[in-house]
């Protein structure tokens, strides 16, 4: 089975922009709509293998367009929700008390993981409402905070989610701001505490996934004049620099599965940002 998104051939009129639906490949080789929740558009973030679908829907409710089109990942002009697709049944998971929220992960026992505004009102720092990752279980969305800030949320900021940003455990891993909005770090949630997994000496990192042994992988920044980052892994309390490969200069590690194994990306492998060797795939 596979999840994803299609357009259907509509525009939305709201924002000019295509429809897109929510779409589960199914075992007889159908593409199916999973709907929305009443509004326009929807997209299927991640599955499990017992068919069941994560990801975001807006519904029927007029909704600023910046902070719409943040929780959706692409345009919306109205209210984005966390949705838990199951045998043609799409469910309203809810916020944590602001309009918006999206579905990122669901583990293998139902339980779902994603972000949600905290309020409605808007921060100066970030022009959105407060965002905090969320654990939604058995009918209820747990709050995770955040390390100060007032972004946070599973996975990156800047990509993905590529790889499981909870393992069966329930823990969460993602990137979350300081005080002051112009620094993030790496977290990791467990046991009802969110843990700073700090850096490799610069301002920065983020992370990107976790397996079931509790290793995190992600970037970090080694400095900051120059910005220099890396892949890292961190495991029992310590994050390991994983390096780079000949003359690629940047590296951010995307997945790990439960042999300890890692994939990601290098960057600036060569002077020029447009040669097509400029970026390479790492094992």
């Amino acid at each position: 089975m596979i999840a994803g998104l299609s357009s259907n051939g509509l525009v939305d009129p709201l924002t000019g922009f295509d429809e897109l639906r929510a779409v589960l490949w199914d075992n007889n080789l159908n593409i199916v709509d999973l709907g929305t929740l009443g509004g326009n558009t929807s997209v299927a973030n991640y599955l499990n293998s017992r068919g069941q679908v994560a990801g975001a829907a807006t519904n029927a409710v007029a909704e600023d367009p910046d902070v719409a089109s943040f929780s959706f990942g692409s345009p919306a002009a109205q209210q984005v929700r966390a949705f838990l697709w199951q045998n043609g049944t799409m469910r309203d998971l809810g916020t944590l008390g602001g309009n918006n929220a999206s579905a990122m992960f669901p583990n293998e026992s139902g339980a779902v993981c994603g972000f949600s505004s905290t309020a409605t009102e808007i921060n100066d720092t970030t022009g959105l409402p407060t965002i905090h990752p969320f654990v939604w279980k058995n009918g209820t969305m747990q709050d995770l905070g955040s390390l100060g800030g007032f972004e946070s949320m599973p996975g990156s900021f800047a990509n993905g989610p590529w790889g499981r940003v909870m393992n069966e455990r329930g823990d969460v891993v993602g990137t979350s701001t300081l005080p002051g909005a112009d620094t993030w770090h790496a977290f990791l949630w467990s046991n009802g505490r969110m843990i700073d997994l700090g850096t490799l000496g610069g301002s920065l990192s983020e992370a990107y996934s976790i397996n079931d042994a509790g290793q995190v992988v992600g970037r970090a920044r080694l400095s900051d004049t120059p910005a220099v980052r890396h892949a890292f892994l961190w495991e029992k309390g310590t994050m390991i620099d994983l390096g780079t490969v000949g003359a690629c200069v940047r590296g951010t590690a995307t997945s790990i599965n439960s042999k300890g194994q890692i994939v990601g990306g290098l960057g600036a492998c060569t002077d020029d940002d447009s040669d097509v060797t400029f970026f390479r795939p790492f094992y």
